[in-house]
């Protein structure tokens, strides 16, 4: 409804319904909850209709290790985005890094790999990161989601509250020193702001006790080449705090 309400805004009078099954339309539309609707056999309305957490948020909290998490992640059904998935996105990297890089959510490729930050803009990622003399494998590199939203369609809150747990118990048990947002959607999640990104830049924020610094994501540098160069400047302050320096807290 969120979505719908958004687009017909910006968009005008017409709100295009057909990437939407009949049953979300009939639900968005208020018509009748869309699990009475499905006219498929009882083992497939069964399959669609069951998003029930599936893991707790105890569960989340108490895993004591990244194996433990990923295999949550792999089993997961707190949200729908489940159903579409070919690999859950749990993420990668040194699980001792200095430094963990939160993107938004799983692209396609992503989503066929099992790993985050591939392809041209995972290549263009690594590069930057060697910029500061952060080779990729001493980093560690996830998104907010841990699944790929259908059409690489921003994350619904309801999405992102759902996958919350898993970051945070991954920045618990990863204890970085500093967190490095990639991207709007990531930097104003963990923020929990609305602000514009080019206003979030060139400072350090907070997330959970940790400190963030906001930059563009790889994806967007790749159609604005322009934007290179800011983002190199926002990972001097990283590195300047890596290496000590707390004059932009």
């Amino acid at each position: 409804r969120r979505y719908l309400t958004q687009t017909f805004e910006l968009e005008g009078q017409g709100v295009a319904l057909e990437n939407l099954t009949r049953d979300a339309a009939l639900e968005v539309l208020g018509a009748m909850p869309a699990e009475s609707t499905d006219s498929g056999p009882p083992s497939s309305r069964g399959a669609k209709a069951d998003h029930s957490p599936g893991v707790s948020d105890v569960e989340i909290l108490e895993a004591k290790d990244f194996d433990a998490l990923a295999e949550l992640v792999a089993r997961c059904t707190r949200c729908p985005l489940h159903e579409e998935r070919k690999r859950p996105v749990f993420g990668e990297g040194a699980i001792d890094a200095r430094v963990v890089c939160v993107g938004e959510a799983p692209g396609a490729k992503e989503d066929e790999t099992g790993r985050p930050f591939v392809g041209r803009a995972g290549q263009l990622l690594n590069r930057l990161l060697l910029s500061i003399g952060l080779p990729r494998e001493t980093v560690y590199i996830c998104n907010v989601l841990k699944s790929r939203p259908p059409r690489n369609r921003d994350p619904l809150p309801e999405e992102v509250e759902a996958c919350s747990p898993y970051l945070i118990r991954q920045l618990s048990i990863i204890q970085p020193e500093v967190i490095l947002a990639f991207g709007a959607f990531a930097a104003r999640t963990l923020l929990q702001t609305k602000l514009a990104l080019g206003r979030l830049r060139g400072r350090v924020h907070e997330y959970g006790g940790y400190p963030v610094v906001v930059t563009y994501h790889p994806a967007a540098l790749l159609r604005n080449p322009a934007w290179v160069r800011p983002t190199w400047d926002d990972l001097q302050i990283v590195r300047s705090m890596l290496d000590g320096d707390s004059s932009h807290a």
